[in-house]
């Protein structure tokens, strides 16, 4: 029973992260419409607008990210000698992409600080 109270609590918890991506696809419909003003007419207000956008969004999906990847290293810590070696073998495989999807936004994160010209086109995956 107690597996079943975790997993929904997960599962409230997703539904959380699920509203917080809808935002950032409104404020990532917001720079890019910063970032198009920047083209078209050179201004430096919407350019600055715009990073200030992608460093809030990073720095937003870093503190998601951050959460699934403890979730999965909390599942690592979990397994025992009766898992099956399937289980075992996709609860580390999970842990690694969420570590890498991390390791990515850190990234994404350092060239929307990095990058003030925004040359580099940069989004969310």
């Amino acid at each position: 029973m107690d597996d079943k109270l975790d997993r929904l609590e997960d599962i409230r918890i997703e539904n959380f992260v699920w509203v917080i991506y809808i935002g950032i696809i409104i404020l990532s419909w917001y720079a890019n419409s910063k970032e198009k003003k920047f083209i078209l007419y050179n201004d430096e207000k919407s350019r600055k607008e715009y990073q200030n956008c992608m460093i809030l969004i990073f720095l937003i999906l870093i503190i998601v990210y951050y959460y699934f990847v403890n979730d999965s290293y909390e599942d690592i810590t979990k397994l025992n000698n009766y898992d099956s070696d399937k289980k075992k073998i996709l609860t580390y495989a999970s842990f690694i992409g969420s570590l890498l999807i991390l390791i990515s936004g850190l990234i994404f994160l350092s060239i929307a600080i990095a990058d003030d010209n925004i040359d580099t086109e940069i989004a969310f995956n």
